[in-house]
């Protein structure tokens, strides 16, 4: 089978073949295979961050070192995930009110 088919376009097996979905993604952060790695300054901290790691199910190399800075960066970023904001759905102009006052919403606050 040709690369090259009427008016030089390329086949499109050939171009999914080369261009398709990617199935093998990166592993997540917090895993096993992908442990996060944090720093901390004391070893109280440390057991602090021990206990909620192991709270959350996630896996961590966490190393003491008085010296350097905090970097719990990792740790943050995934415990604090923003979430969907979900707004309630506003009545049709035939639904009754909201406000309970018997009418259809659209003769009403509509």
């Amino acid at each position: 089978m040709h690369d090259l088919y009427y008016k030089g376009r390329i086949h499109t097996r050939v171009n999914h073949v080369k261009t398709g979905y990617n199935t093998k993604r990166a592993v997540k952060l917090g895993t096993e295979k992908h442990p996060l790695t944090l720093v901390v300054t004391s070893e109280e901290k440390k057991l602090e961050i021990v206990i909620l790691v192991a709270d959350n199910e996630l896996f961590a190399d966490i190393t003491v070192d008085s010296a350097a800075d905090e970097d719990i960066i990792e740790l943050s970023a995934i415990l604090n995930k923003p979430s969907t904001t979900r707004f309630d759905k506003t009545p049709n102009r035939n639904d009754p009110c909201l406000c309970g006052s018997g009418k259809k919403y659209k003769k009403c606050c509509g």
